[in-house]
Order: C-alpha cells, then structure tokens, then sequence
C-alpha cells in the first residue's frame, strides 16, 4: 500500500448492521414484517426462497429459513434473548411505533416502557418467537 492511502483513511467505518433472524418459512416472514411492522421486502433468493431481506427507512433484518429452532424458546422468553434492537430517533417516534404496531395486531413480549436508564422500549414477538426490542430516548 501506499503512503497516500495511509493518510486517507486512519480506520475503517462500519456503516450498517444487519442482524439475521432464523424463521421456519421465509413468506410467513415477510408477510409479517410487511403487514404488521410496515417493512418493504428488499429480495428474496432460492426456489422456494430460504433467505430474505426486508426493511424500513435505516433497518434491514435478514431473514433465514431453518428447519428448526435454534434457540431453547424457553430459554430465550426467560433470558429475554434479543434477536434485533432497532432505534428511533425521539420520545414521540417510540411511541408513535408502538401504536402503529399495536394497531396492527403485533404480538407484544413487553409493552411501552420507560426504562431507568432514560429510554423507552417495547418488545415484539415475531411469528417465529424472535425478540425484537424497539427503542428510543423516553423524553
């Protein structure tokens, strides 16, 4: 390498993060982050599918298609195993989320609430029982 690039770059920059949730059927999936959490299904890939990616505005989740679970589901409900975190921005964001996904029949691990830390957050259970913790400042 050369010196220039040296001074270009002092480290590398992680730009994105993309957690992969295993699910036991790749369209169950998608329909549900599209119907009930307001996702958009970016690709799906095989015949049938067994691997997606969906999104929303700075979101993806990639999704995996097992045979069977790969985590204890008693262990993961008891250890309240997070599968994904995702962020918003503000207090209203939070809670605006919340009610748009209880509007959509969202099944909740935890509702609302303030944490003592000085976020908010709920957590969703996807149809597969993966933990989803949605986040935000509580003021």
């Amino acid at each position: 390498m050369s010196g220039s690039a040296d001074a270009k770059f002092s480290r590398a920059v992680i730009t994105a993060a993309e957690p992969q949730l295993f699910v036991a059927g790749i369209k169950a999936s998608c329909d549900f982050f599209v119907k009930t959490l307001g996702f958009t299904i970016v690709f799906t890939y095989g015949e049938p599918p067994f691997y997606a990616q969906v999104a929303r505005d700075g979101a993806r989740l990639n999704l995996r298609c097992v045979e069977q679970s790969v985590i204890d589901p008693v262990l993961r409900d008891r250890e309240e195993l997070l599968s994904a975190s995702l962020t918003v921005a503000s207090a209203e964001e939070i809670e605006l989320l919340f009610l748009e996904f209880k509007a959509a029949g969202a099944a909740f691990f935890q509702t609302l609430k303030r944490e003592p830390w000085g976020a908010s957050d709920f957590i969703v259970r996807d149809p597969d029982g993966n933990l989803l913790l949605f986040a935000g400042p509580a003021e």
